[in-house]
């Protein structure tokens, strides 16, 4: 079944993004290299990207699949535009699309 598991933030300031969530949430983050944090509760987690070059302008919705290629193929079906193929990152692999609004959304597949 797929689900939006993920909402992942552009932090131009990584420390104090994770500084700020923690202190008004008390959310824990994970480090995942030096740009990359986020929460790991198994529910909708926040992602927090600080690579200006990686980073959507805006929030990012990710959607959990069991099966990536299906799941790019069904974009492609749909009308959806391919913004960033499918790659690998610790812990799975994705890829971004547009939707027919131009929202940009991923999808991703558990390692």
């Amino acid at each position: 079944m797929a689900r939006i598991n993920f909402i992942e933030l552009p932090a131009g300031d990584l420390g104090a993004a994770r500084t700020f969530y923690a202190s008004v949430f008390g959310w824990e983050l994970t480090d995942f290299g030096p740009s990359y944090s986020s929460t790991t509760t198994g529910d909708v987690d926040l992602g927090l990207q600080g690579d200006g070059r990686e980073a959507s302008a805006a929030p990012l919705p990710v959607v959990l699949v069991d099966d990536l290629e299906a799941a790019y193929a069904a974009v492609e079906r749909a009308g959806g535009r391919i913004s960033k193929p499918i790659f690998g990152f610790p812990g799975g692999r994705r890829f971004h699309f547009l939707d027919p609004n131009g929202l940009e959304l991923a999808i991703m597949q558990a390692d």
